[in-house]
């Protein structure tokens, strides 16, 4: 299959902004579905910035939370980050980002998670004053003042699940897929709060001064992610 850009190059490359791990793994299907490849892996390759098999398009690896950064201001025409990234990013700063397609890929759920034994409904329906750890400030800040529920939110960003076990907090709010490190560690999801996948990402100025480079990539995109849904 060749390539929706090869009849579109102008000028500088599209660049995509991509973090190592399973959105980068789970993206690769999909550039080959448009007839694009990644012509050197994020994890063999000391590089940031990868070539793809297509002039037109070019890879540039940067952390989770970093995408929708490098997408607002204009380093990166389009990304792919997840949804729990967007909406703590779109919180802090508006403005900027166009989430035109959800890729179905990176689905997991953000939840609230507790140690084995604590009845996490009683002290809710108690009005405890819980501790939560997570690094998902802003969702979690909305998602317990929707509740009614007074909690202490404090800001981690790894090791999520060791600090119910050392007395730092109550629960935590993270992303769990299997839920296999929570057994793991003595934990159990006691709430849903929502359903999380990656979505495309465009830089609203570069959807309007470079849509004739960029469309036929979201189009494919599009076409790849439906099938996969």
């Amino acid at each position: 299959m060749s390539s929706p850009l090869n009849s579109a190059v102008s000028g500088a490359p599209i660049t995509l902004a991509l973090s190592k791990g399973r959105i980068f793994d789970e993206t690769l299907p999909l550039l080959d579905a448009a007839g694009i490849t990644v012509t050197e892996s994020p994890e063999t390759s000391r590089k940031l910035i990868l070539p793809t098999s297509d002039p037109g398009l070019r890879i540039i690896i940067v952390r989770a939370s970093d995408v929708p950064t490098y997408v607002q201001y204009g380093a990166a025409d389009l990304g792919v980050a997840g949804k729990d990234v967007l909406d703590e990013h779109v919180i802090e700063h508006p403005g900027g980002l166009y989430q035109p397609i959800d890729l179905n890929i990176g689905k997991c759920r953000l939840c609230v998670a507790a140690p084995v034994g604590f009845d996490y409904e009683n002290a809710v329906r108690r009005g405890a004053r819980l501790r939560i750890a997570t690094k998902y400030v802003e969702a979690a800040r909305q998602h317990f003042a929707a509740k009614g529920v007074h909690v202490d939110l404090i800001k981690l960003y790894g090791s999520m699940e060791l600090a119910p076990l050392v007395g730092l907090a109550d629960a935590i709010v993270d992303l769990v897929s299997t839920g296999g490190t929570l057994r793991a560690n003595n934990l159990t999801v006691v709430e849903d709060i929502v359903d999380i996948s990656s979505r495309l990402v465009v830089n609203q100025a570069a959807l309007k001064t470079r849509r004739h480079q960029l469309q036929p990539l979201l189009d494919a995109f599009s076409r790849a992610s439906q099938a996969s849904a």
